[in-house]
């Protein structure tokens, strides 16, 4: 029966060649659209995790209620022990020590005096070492837009837009005045030895990127940090869930506001509520899909099966059953939304592809997003990719066939004679 309908339908194009256009054209703006919040989701979630939550984050029972302020005064203290401690429970985990710091950089002219002062958001993590995680993470000397990578504890990185807003130039040295641990005001001396671009908006702003380790002095916080963030291998919702929960029911304590915490990366920054906003959206586009390709090919087939009427009266007057008939009419369409989809697949993963490498920069059309996210969004092309298209452009075909060819059913003897005779 397959090789009749194929037959039929190489035969009669107008039976075949509207159906598939239409479904390539579905398959296309689907697979483009899944494979956009594949890719925003997954920049969205790495670039938060590398730059701001990890997958996991220790802090403090009291830090993790105000952590938007990043209190140091309530950072983690004695934290050698509790590495050496996770590194034992949690092996697969590497581990990421970060202080949180803000205040003001004051520029001086060449008697000393204040030239430029603003404000700056401070990042210390451990820069210094070749092998340490953060080179994998921020990519810090990567990111150099001009001079070099950090080499001395009172050597700093700022962002370019930073330095060409205060006019810094390479080798000056600049006042960091901010609070100690304590709550005390501190003032350092720092070198600034090159500038950076991440491409993240929030940090190209005022982003200051010095080592941990001249931090803590700066700082007061010998054995202190403001967060310990781990990073699995993947990242993986249930199992970080999981995690936080088995942690924290045995380290947290209610009791010991200074006890620690963990949080999971979705527990931050309100991503969770985004992650599953984007996977609402992604089987909503499916969804939406399904039901515009099956309204638009069931009116295509009631069309076709009234200039069809002559050949289904012929064949229902020669013996062939109504069920049978039906069937043949589910089993043509969905030929041609296996057709349809092939042909819109291949060309919907072009431009997917195309985006995958290329990116778009948005950066000009947010410049006040507060949000952490990549300037250049791209796609994200995954083995699932490949086979969503089938979804739609199978289904709605086959749904729109089965919907028009209802009318088969209702068909009765005596209206055959009146098509025969026309």
């Amino acid at each position: 029966m397959i090789k009749f309908i194929l037959k039929g339908l190489l035969r009669d194009k107008s039976r075949s060649l509207f159906p598939i256009i239409t479904t390539s054209i579905g398959v296309i703006v689907t697979i483009f659209m899944y494979t956009y919040l594949k890719g925003f989701t997954e920049d969205l979630v790495n670039t938060n995790a590398d730059f701001q939550t990890g997958h996991v984050k220790i802090v403090t029972g009291a830090y993790a209620d105000l952590i938007e302020q990043r209190p140091n005064d309530l950072a983690l203290i004695g934290v050698n022990d509790l590495l050496t401690e996770m590194n034992k429970q949690y092996p697969q985990i590497q581990w990421a020590e970060r202080i949180h710091f803000g205040g003001l950089i004051d520029v001086p002219d060449k008697h000393g005096e204040t030239k430029e002062q603003t404000y700056f958001s401070g990042m210390a993590i451990d820069l210094i070492p070749d092998d340490s995680i953060e080179h994998d993470l921020l990519q810090p000397n990567d990111s150099l837009v001009r001079g070099r990578a950090v080499s001395s504890e009172d050597e700093i990185l700022i962002s370019d837009e930073l330095a060409n807003s205060l006019s810094i130039s390479l080798g000056d040295t600049v006042t960091l005045i901010s609070d100690t641990m304590e709550g005390n005001m501190t003032f350092g001396n720092f070198m600034v030895v090159g500038t950076v671009r991440f491409g993240v908006t929030v940090m190209d702003r005022r982003a200051l990127i010095a080592d941990i380790g001249g931090v803590r002095r700066f700082l007061d916080m010998d054995d202190a940090t403001s967060e310990l963030l781990g990073f699995l291998p993947e990242f993986d919702d249930q199992k970080v869930d999981n995690m936080a929960a088995d942690f924290n029911q045995k380290y947290s304590d209610n009791d010991d506001e200074f006890s620690p915490f963990m949080l999971s990366l979705l527990d931050q920054e309100n991503l969770r509520g985004f992650f599953n906003y984007t996977n609402y959206m992604s089987s909503f586009f499916i969804a939406g899909f399904i039901m515009i390709m099956s309204i638009v090919l069931w009116n295509a087939g009631l069309m076709n099966g009234i200039r069809r009427y002559g050949e289904i009266g012929v064949r229902m007057a020669i013996g062939e059953s109504k069920l049978h008939l039906y069937f043949a009419m589910i089993y043509e369409a969905a030929l041609i939304g296996l057709a349809g989809t092939v042909i819109g697949t291949v060309l919907g993963l072009i431009p997917s592809y195309l985006m995958q490498e290329v990116g778009i920069d948005v950066s000009s059309a947010l410049p006040d997003v507060g949000m952490m996210m990549s300037d250049v969004i791209r796609s994200k092309v995954t083995t699932s990719a490949y086979f969503v298209g089938f979804i739609p452009g199978l289904f709605a075909t086959s749904l729109g066939a089965a919907l028009a060819g209802i009318g088969i059913l209702r068909r009765n003897t005596a209206e055959l004679f009146e098509e025969l005779e026309v």
